[in-house]
């Protein structure tokens, strides 16, 4: 080789070492151009590309090298890696395979398989593998930041089924490999924050945003486990560091409006929306968020109005939808197809199905999208001449509309909330109603009272509207009922005695109303069973957080929406146990 080409080797394999991801890929590159046959620096720009975001790149890279050398074990890894990231699964495993079956003790295709279990979720065979790599001799380099921040990722994928010891002992192997690791610290604080855990949670946090002060995110979990411990003075504090640090971020803008809105601070609340519209006043999100509060103030058509920002955000994973069709803007469409589409979750489609009869009193056909798990039971409600499943192909259509932009259409203020109860009711066709029966049977002759004290925990505030099992063990003190769990999502029981678990039985939405509609009540925190129930005139408590979601308004205990709900709210923030008492004692008055 060329001792000038030496040179540029070593100027490469130096800045690898020690020097920024694009240098050192911008010094193989020089490298290559005047050595283009030198597989080694090919699987290096490959592994240097993967660090900077740019698979495609590195697969380019990772088989030019094995063309020059097929049994290049690294170059094959990092392809291997390379097509992960390009959502080729079956492919990159198959690669890293070859590379563990010549030499099944390589870190890098270890790590890699480990990371690949990962994009398909299967968490335990992630876990098998990251403990297989862990058993080798100490990683270094690139890779042992890499191990500590699988082992990080995996304790997301267990924090999110709610496997918290798993979680928790996921982010402390990371923590044993890099005592820096972001993910890890600021998920083990998320854990111990799920667990009720606050001053684990806040010490976590401190000393995470002591050691990443630039990260924003840190920042803002801190936050949030300050408000939670109702600990305003220090959330501020930290409110003003984070706007500095990161002033037109929506991530915060959202994070501080959250505190605001949790404690009611409506002041603080417009004030934080009117700073994001000055240094960002091209975006959409101060509107949106101006309009819950709009909204909970019974300020109805200014706020649906404002709510159509929504429309411009991308809400949850998927980028904001979009049609060639134009909007339909509540004119009379006679000879013509509407399309109606779910937007958003269970609760806001059975919540705004409602509106169809409505709908379809100003002429043509409707059709409406809604998710799968809804069909049966929506198609109970008058005015849908179609209902398709979502992610079916869709028939031609000449307008559209989603579902939650109905309100606004028709202008609908506190006097004209359409509001006749019952407007779904149990689809003629019940999977498990043999199953139930048996289990309602078992009152003999009680008081059935249906129970769910949970949410989803993926809705970033269910910490709020969720009730630990144990909260409701006074509930047990109430004589003449059987209790009823229509709980879905293997949460840990209440302490009632006789508890009769419906959820094996709940198959689909047509198994919970028919279950709903043998309860005499439901008690229920805020999830789409409380819509459901609702919308079938079940009578029903409405258990609330000291600030809900829009739609339950302020300081009433009745709901315009659903005349069969009686509202209870906390009366601080936190406080579950005043909340269960005054369901006792109204009930034990027969209220």
């Amino acid at each position: 080789m060329n001792p000038s080409h030496q040179k540029l080797l070593h100027k490469a394999q130096a800045l690898d070492r020690s020097g920024t991801p694009s240098d050192a890929l911008a010094a193989y590159q020089a490298f290559l151009a005047r050595e283009p046959n030198h597989a080694d620096a090919w699987s290096a720009c490959a592994a240097k590309c993967l660090m900077l975001g740019r698979p495609d790149d590195a697969r380019k890279a990772c088989e030019t090298a094995l063309g020059l050398d097929v049994n290049h074990l690294a170059a094959r890894a990092n392809l291997g890696r390379a097509l992960m990231q390009l959502g080729q699964l079956d492919q990159a495993e198959n690669h890293l395979s070859a590379v563990l079956k010549i030499d099944g003790q390589r870190l890098d295709a270890q790590l890699f398989w480990a990371e690949c279990k990962l994009y398909r979720r299967d968490l335990d065979g992630a876990q098998s593998a990251l403990e297989a790599a862990g058993q080798q001799v100490p990683i270094q380099g690139p890779l042992q930041s890499h191990h500590a921040e699988l082992w990080g990722i995996l304790s997301l994928g267990m924090f999110e089924l709610r496997r918290f010891s798993q979680a928790a002992q996921a982010c402390e192997k990371a923590l044993q490999i890099d005592p820096r690791n972001f993910t890890a610290k600021a998920n083990l604080g998320s854990i111990r924050m799920a667990e009720g855990r606050l001053t684990e949670a806040e010490k976590v946090f401190g000393s995470l945003v002591a050691a990443h002060p630039h990260r924003e995110r840190g920042r803002l979990l801190w936050i949030t486990c300050l408000s939670r411990m109702s600990d305003l003075l220090r959330a501020d504090q930290e409110i003003a560091k984070v706007i500095r640090q990161a002033p037109k971020d929506s991530t915060v803008h959202k994070s501080v409006l959250a505190t605001h809105y949790t404690h009611g601070r409506w002041a603080e609340y417009l004030a934080e929306i009117e700073r994001f519209r000055k240094v960002d006043p091209a975006s959409p999100q101060a509107d949106y968020e101006h309009s819950f509060l709009e909204l909970l103030s019974g300020e109805l058509p200014r706020g649906w109005n404002r709510y159509e920002a929504r429309l411009k955000l991308a809400l949850g994973a998927e980028p904001p939808r979009t049609f060639t069709a134009p909007t339909w803007d509540g004119a009379p469409f006679a000879g013509k197809t509407l399309l109606l589409w779910a937007e958003q979750g269970l609760g806001d489609t059975l919540m705004f199905v409602r509106y169809l009869p409505m709908v379809k009193a100003l002429g043509g056909t409707v059709i409406l999208e809604a998710q799968s798990a809804l069909v049966h039971l929506v198609a109970t409600c008058d005015g849908a001449d179609a209902i398709l499943p979502a992610g079916t192909p869709l028939p031609a259509f000449d307008i559209q509309l989603p579902l939650m932009s109905l309100p606004r259409v028709f202008q609908t203020d506190l006097a004209t909330i359409p509001a006749e109860i019952p407007y779904l009711d149990v689809p003629e066709r019940v999977p498990h109603q043999s199953a139930i029966l048996e289990r309602l049977a078992l009152a003999e002759g009680r008081a059935r009272i249906g129970l769910v004290w949970a949410g989803r925990p993926e809705y970033g505030r269910d910490f709020e509207r969720s009730i630990p099992a144990t909260s409701l063990a006074p509930l047990g003190a109430l004589e003449g009922v059987t209790w009823y769990s229509l709980q879905v999502g293997g949460q840990e029981a209440p302490p009632l005695p006789g508890l009769i678990d419906l959820a094996p039985l709940l198959g689909d939405f047509s198994d919970t109303a028919y279950a709903l509609s043998g309860m005499d009540l439901l008690i229920t925190v805020d999830t789409s069973v409380a819509h459901l129930a609702g919308a079938l005139g079940i009578p029903t408590l409405l258990l609330l957080p000291f600030q809900p979601d829009w739609r339950w308004l302020l300081d009433r205990s009745d709901s315009p929406w659903y005349p069969s709900l009686h509202l209870y709210r906390q009366p601080v923030y936190g406080d579950w146990a005043s909340v269960i008492c005054q369901v006792i004692e109204d009930l034990s008055q027969g209220a």
